[in-house]
């Protein structure tokens, strides 16, 4: 087990010093575990999660084809359309901007709004920093509201068995999706409030045309059909993410048959983030080391004795201590690693995981918004922001992101322990 704890705090220690080698760090983390034997060989396998790894790549796929459309840039403009200033023109970009990342990966959300705040920012002739950061954390927010809406969401719906329609409806009580968006509710007031001087009126410009609708389809029809799965009765593991990667081959070979060039295809294949995808493969076979050698069951043991026996205190510990930490380390490592420690804790504690679970992913999904490397659509956003020649200083993120975080977390906190605190115990 020491030498199981040690290699697994180097790993992270070199993913947070090397992060544009994090895939390559857990990967050979991974061999090492393999090699050394604390991992057997026919244990590799169960431990990669597959239906988390296909919903990535297929739902990142077809949001690449859903963004060559331009389909989201015209829901943009029509938005621009009809607000009378910049205050409102901000407020309703973030909340379309958290709306859409619900559905869509957080980091490709950012993407498109961007494009459209800056080109508001420039025909108004003010600087676009703010906006693009409210829309950043924004987009980070509403990650957590439905099973496809962020990496995270993806990985505790597939280690609890959540279906789609769970993070609607669960227990028969209202999930995720709507404590979600009560704090974007809240979090809207906070942004009217910093953008209270921002007076500026919009003038309307040209309407992003959209010839090919085929794509926003197939993104409908893949939610659409995780609905639809959800009803199935010992369905497969793997189902939900084999409905994303087929209807992602469908709309990339359309693609590649529209533009008469089997190479097209390319193109959207590479908007696929493989290197998350290789990250998390190596994650899951080194959890699965430190699960054998019984390092999860030993930190399982210290977040018990942290909670002194009370359900509410070690709840309280997992939603704020997440918060800190993915406000500093990336929130897909740390939540991948935590899931089995918080089954771990319930099981030590006898307790129901629901809401240590629900705890979790609010702590660790908006705990990102506090600083500018807590998240990838904060990282994003900047990038796009420096590419334009825009220095983003801290005090600058930390004046939108700290009230922001806040006012989301506060109320998500507190809802998720009356709706499924109960049960706890």
């Amino acid at each position: 087990m020491i030498f199981a704890i040690i290699l697994f705090v180097l790993t992270y220690v070199l993913m947070i010093a090397l992060p544009k080698y994090r895939p390559y760090v857990a990967i050979a983390s991974a061999v090492i575990f393999v090699v050394t034997g604390m991992l057997p060989l026919g244990k590799i396998l169960p431990s990669i999660d597959f239906n988390v790894l296909l919903m990535i790549a297929g739902t990142m796929g077809l949001v690449a084809l859903v963004i060559e459309s331009g389909m989201p840039a015209l829901l943009s403009d029509l938005i621009l359309e009809k607000v009378p200033n910049v205050k409102w023109a901000i407020v309703i970009l973030s909340l379309f901007a958290g709306l859409i990342s619900a559905f869509v990966d957080n980091v490709a959300t950012v993407l498109m709004i961007a494009s459209v705040a800056l080109a508001a920012a420039k025909r108004l002739n003010i600087s676009p920093v703010r906006m693009i950061i409210a829309i950043a954390v924004s987009s980070n927010l509403q990650g957590a509201a439905t099973l496809v809406g962020d990496t995270t969401a993806i990985l505790l719906g597939s280690y609890a068995g959540l279906s789609f329609n769970d993070f609607f409806v669960y227990l028969h009580r209202p999930c995720m999706f709507f404590i979600t968006e009560i704090g974007a509710l809240v979090s809207a007031l906070i942004l009217l409030w910093l953008f209270r001087k921002e007076h500026g009126v919009i003038e309307a410009g040209r309407r992003t045309v959209v010839e090919d609708k085929v794509p926003t389809i197939l993104l409908l029809l893949a939610v659409l059909l995780l609905i639809a799965a959800s009803f199935i009765p010992g369905k497969p593991s793997v189902t939900n993410g084999v409905i994303c990667t087929v209807l992602m081959v469908i709309g990339v070979v359309r693609y590649a048959v529209k533009n008469r060039s089997v190479s097209a295809m390319l193109k959207p294949l590479k908007q696929i983030d493989f290197e998350t995808i290789g990250l998390l493969a190596g994650l899951f076979v080194v959890i699965g080391g430190i699960t054998e050698q019984g390092v999860i069951d030993a930190l399982a043991g210290l977040f018990t004795r942290l909670g002194n026996g009370s359900p509410f205190l070690i709840y309280t510990i997992i939603v704020w201590g997440s918060v800190l930490i993915s406000a500093f380390i990336d929130n897909i490592p740390y939540v991948a690693t935590m899931l089995p420690v918080t089954r771990g804790i319930a099981l030590a504690m006898g307790m129901n995981p629901t809401a240590l679970f629900f705890g979790l992913l609010v702590g660790a999904t908006l705990g990102g918004n506090l600083t500018p490397i807590g998240a990838s659509a904060n990282i994003t956003g900047i990038g796009i922001l420096r590419k334009e020649g825009y220095e983003v200083k801290n005090r600058d993120f930390l004046g939108i992101g700290v009230p922001f975080t806040l006012a989301a977390v506060i109320p998500a906190y507190i809802l998720v322990w009356l709706l499924f605190g109960h049960i706890a115990g």
